[in-house]
């Protein structure tokens, strides 16, 4: 903490690379034996000795930087005080638009209600605590999710949050704050645009997106209730990880085109499992593969462990190599009958159900991401001075914000609307009815991603395509948006699928 009041007459003496000292938000910083150790060399340091470095210093860092180096900090300029508002974890963000409505003090919401709030804010701390500064390590180095994170988040119930509401959560107090029995899809809204403001793309898939996207066929489809709760017990106790093993280099978004194979032992006993899956997230570490596979009649869908005959291999991809994305190979692996999901022959129901609300789910992402990347460049544009004046003040700049605020107000506001109506649905009718309406938020959502995504860097210019300094958040969205675009079902597929669906129930009478 600062202990010295200064002048800033006092600090213009300190003006040489030998004696430097200069003045950043009012706060007065001693850099003599940073110079030579500045990542950006020492002349840019020595052209701001003893002055008020404030502009230059926001034109290229950002706050986290000072906050690094806080311990250069000696003493502040007499009778002046901090400008610069620093969020403690938990905060809320101050800058117009960085929250949802619902969020806002001054604005009101028909769905979201105290517990709602509740979780948001326990959430938010925990996420600020101990997800971001992991997950922007991790980003960096490709390694995956650290066991004391995955038990933390397993001792707080947060793995079985990620299924969304269920009969996993009843008995459970969440955060401490909801009762598991009370916990909708709007808590499951919540829960997920919290998570994913660490802003690290590959991460966020690495922190056991697979489970979320796998265990959940697993509690709706097995029927082996032995199995079922025995691996149920080992992923959400963090002990054991899990993924969907769906697509394979012949079979995307057309799964009917898999050609996996899973052919019956003559005892009737087994299933012998021969063929490959690619672009599996956390494959490289899993445990479980909810495998896709064709049998004579149809397709079935088969839970395989990690056993001889199983080999992953890592697939480096636009995001970090901590999402673990693995090519799998099933080399004749022997598997229990009683290990299939669903009806033999008919896997086809189990995977198309399971993807509403894995699609839900990257919405929330996706959308939440956008807001994030709204916040930075309205940051951005109010401290980034250019031609002697704010970018904030130039026109051209301000028609971009405003497009880019209606993407993410109109997607969030159509999101909290369908997460309502699935608070209110039972599983089936949500597989009739919100197939096509989430599918085409998915695909609306990204193409709105790809327009955020493109404004942001230009507003950044350069920044904007360095992965470090002022412009790294933007950097990386426009880098890793399209996974949300792609993975899940592309937007051509669900823009489709929405229109299908929408066809299907025409009235005859208006033809």
């Amino acid at each position: 903490m600062p202990h010295a009041s200064l002048t800033r007459e006092s600090v213009a003496a300190h003006n040489s690379s030998d004696d430097l000292w200069c003045i950043i938000d009012h706060k007065v910083y001693d850099l003599t034996d940073f110079v030579d150790a500045h990542p950006g060399g020492s002349v840019v340091l020595e052209q701001i000795a003893g002055t008020d470095a404030t502009t230059a210093f926001y034109n290229l860092h950002r706050q986290e930087v000072l906050e690094k180096y806080s311990s250069l900090c000696i003493g502040t300029i007499e009778g002046e005080k901090s400008e610069v508002i620093v969020p403690k974890p938990g905060d809320l963000s101050p800058v117009p638009y960085a929250e949802p409505l619902w969020l806002r003090p001054q604005f009101k919401s028909p769905y979201f209600n105290e517990s709602h709030k509740a979780l948001q804010k326990k959430l938010r701390e925990f996420t600020d605590l101990y997800v971001t500064p992991e997950a922007q390590q991790k980003e960096k180095d490709g390694t995956y999710i650290s066991q004391e994170l995955v038990d933390r988040l397993a001792e707080h119930d947060l793995l079985a949050m990620r299924l969304g509401p269920g009969k996993w959560l009843h008995g459970k107090t969440l955060m401490g704050v909801v009762k598991g029995e009370e916990f909708d899809y709007l808590h499951d809204l919540v829960q997920m645009q919290e998570f994913v403001r660490s802003n690290a793309r590959g991460y966020q898939d690495g922190s056991l997106a697979g489970m979320m996207i796998s265990l959940t066929a697993v509690m709706q489809w097995m029927g082996n209730e032995k199995l079922k709760q025995k691996v149920a017990a080992e992923v959400l106790s963090g002990k054991k990880f899990m993924s969907l093993a769906i697509t394979e280099a012949f079979a995307g978004s057309d799964v009917a085109g898999i050609r996996t194979t899973a052919t019956k032992t003559p005892d009737g006993k087994h299933y012998i499992v021969r063929g490959t899956k690619k672009w599996i997230t956390n494959g490289m570490f899993s445990d479980y593969f909810v495998t896709a596979c064709k049998t004579d009649k149809g397709f079935s869908v088969l839970l395989i462990p990690r056993s001889a005959g199983v080999e992953t291999k890592l697939i480096k991809t636009s995001y970090s190599t901590a999402a673990g994305t693995a090519y799998v190979e099933f080399n004749d692996v022997k598997v229990p009958v009683e290990n299939i999901l669903g009806q033999e022959h008919k896997g086809f129901a189990v995977i198309m159900s399971n993807f509403n609300h894995e699609r839900f789910v990257m919405c929330c992402g996706v959308i939440r991401v956008s807001r994030c990347i709204v916040e930075e460049c309205l940051k951005w544009c109010n401290q980034r001075i250019v031609f002697g004046k704010p970018l904030m003040e130039q026109p051209v700049i301000r028609q971009k914000l405003a497009k880019m605020i209606s993407h993410v107000e109109a997607n969030q506001a159509w999101l909290e609307s369908i997460a309502y109506q699935m608070s209110h649905m039972s599983y089936a009718q949500q597989s009739k009815h919100l197939g096509g309406p989430i599918g085409l938020l998915k695909s609306y959502a990204t193409r709105a991603a790809h327009e955020i995504a493109d404004d942001a860097v230009n507003i950044f210019g350069g920044r904007g395509l360095t992965q470090s300094g002022m412009g790294r958040l933007v950097e990386q969205f426009h880098r890793t948006y399209k996974f949300d675009a792609i993975l899940g079902g592309t937007e051509e597929i669900l823009a489709d699928l929405g229109v299908r669906q929408a066809v299907k129930g025409f009235p005859k009478s208006m033809l």
